[in-house]
């Protein structure tokens, strides 16, 4: 149970992320969630958007270096304590966590947080057992 997030390459200068989300309003890609990463000379966008068969095919038709990943979107309610749960599970299992951001839906009581472990199979093997609730692609389209 995982969710595709697209990378994608985007020179570090002014007005280069304005011009690539006005790409994806031409393509009428609603973005699910963003992560930007920066470097001095380029940033990795992380995004979760909710058709990625039509992301792919507009970011080689307008020429964007990207690549695919799966992660894991993890519903975290919204009360304390339960991001340390997850985090807990995964570390008791020595699940590593590369990198996580969040995303929050804006008629459940719910964020969503993706995160990209080295073991996606284990991480889903194991938070299923404990009762965390993730969501796959297509839940994800109708969000």
């Amino acid at each position: 149970m995982t969710v595709k997030q697209i990378s994608v390459f985007v020179e570090n200068t002014a007005g280069k992320l304005a011009e690539f989300i006005r790409v994806l309003c031409k393509h009428n890609i609603n973005i699910r969630a963003l992560s930007l990463a920066d470097t001095r000379d380029f940033g990795i966008l992380r995004l979760i958007v909710d058709d990625t068969y039509e992301t792919v095919h507009m970011l080689e038709d307008e020429g964007y270096v990207f690549s695919i990943t799966k992660v894991l979107a993890v519903a975290v309610p919204d009360e304390p304590g339960y991001l340390y749960r997850i985090l807990t599970i995964l570390g008791d299992n020595d699940i590593n966590i590369e990198y996580t951001y969040a995303f929050h839906h804006k008629t459940q009581e719910v964020a969503y947080m993706i995160f990209r472990v080295e073991d996606n199979e284990k991480a889903v093997e194991v938070l299923t057992r404990e009762g965390v609730k993730m969501i796959d692609q297509e839940h994800l389209r109708e969000i």
